[in-house]
């Protein structure tokens, strides 16, 4: 494993790991521990009580933050005729058909969201080995696979996120930047959360939320209380 810089262990320094902190305490806490020359992300992790390998507790939506993220993303849309030019007028970065499966098949991946109407999936399906990993493969569970192509690509420019349950049970996303207003990343941190739990399989037992902690992306964890 990588040692952690100085910096990091000295922002580790200001949080108390024995302690779970509330939302409220943890956007105060947070921006005392990502000062750097840029305005880093905010992620949360929540530890979930699922079975990943079961199908129905595999996880997976999308959510739109009621303050943004903070930054527009790079939206590309596998779509044809009407919908390729709804796409076009709603801000996709780049719409296409065939030529943009075999674009992407190549190792093109610097995009953010890629979404597909139904009928491009027999075209798109073959990048599966290629989007799956890196989590940008279209789904309809997700949103990402949908007839509606202006309103998704609004969405997800406009900074809706994408989330999905790892091997481990683990979720991640990211709720916001440092420069935001601590009431505007308390908001956007509880909704999430508050969204997660809306989504609990019937099938899970036992506890479903076991853990949940932020952190900016350079920065150390701050474990938050659950109750």
């Amino acid at each position: 494993m990588r040692p952690h810089s100085k910096r990091y262990l000295k922002a580790a320094e200001l949080v108390d790991h024995n302690k779970k902190y509330t939302v409220a305490e943890a956007v105060e806490l947070i921006p005392k521990l990502g000062k750097t020359k840029f305005d880093q992300t905010v992620n949360i992790a929540i530890h979930l009580g699922v079975d990943p390998k079961k199908a129905d507790q595999a996880i997976r939506g999308s959510y739109s933050l009621p303050k943004g993220i903070g930054q527009t993303r790079k939206v590309i849309v596998f779509a044809e005729g009407e919908p390729a030019r709804l796409a076009t007028e709603s801000g996709a970065d780049e719409v296409g058909g065939e030529e943009l499966v075999k674009k992407v098949m190549g190792g093109w991946t610097e995009f953010d969201i890629a979404i597909a109407v139904p009928a491009m999936m027999r075209h798109v399906g073959k990048l599966g080995k290629v989007l799956g990993p890196q989590g940008k493969m279209p789904s309809p569970k997700s949103g990402t696979v949908t007839d509606n192509i202006a309103q998704a690509v609004k969405e997800f420019k406009a900074g809706k996120i994408e989330y999905r349950v790892d091997a481990f049970g683990n979720i991640h996303a990211p709720v916001g930047k440092l420069s935001f207003p601590a009431d505007a990343l308390q908001a956007n941190i509880e909704a999430f959360m508050e969204h997660i739990r809306t989504v609990r399989p019937p099938s899970a037992k036992g506890t479903y939320m076991l853990k949940a902690s932020v952190a900016p992306c350079m920065g150390p964890g701050v474990t938050l209380a659950l109750s």
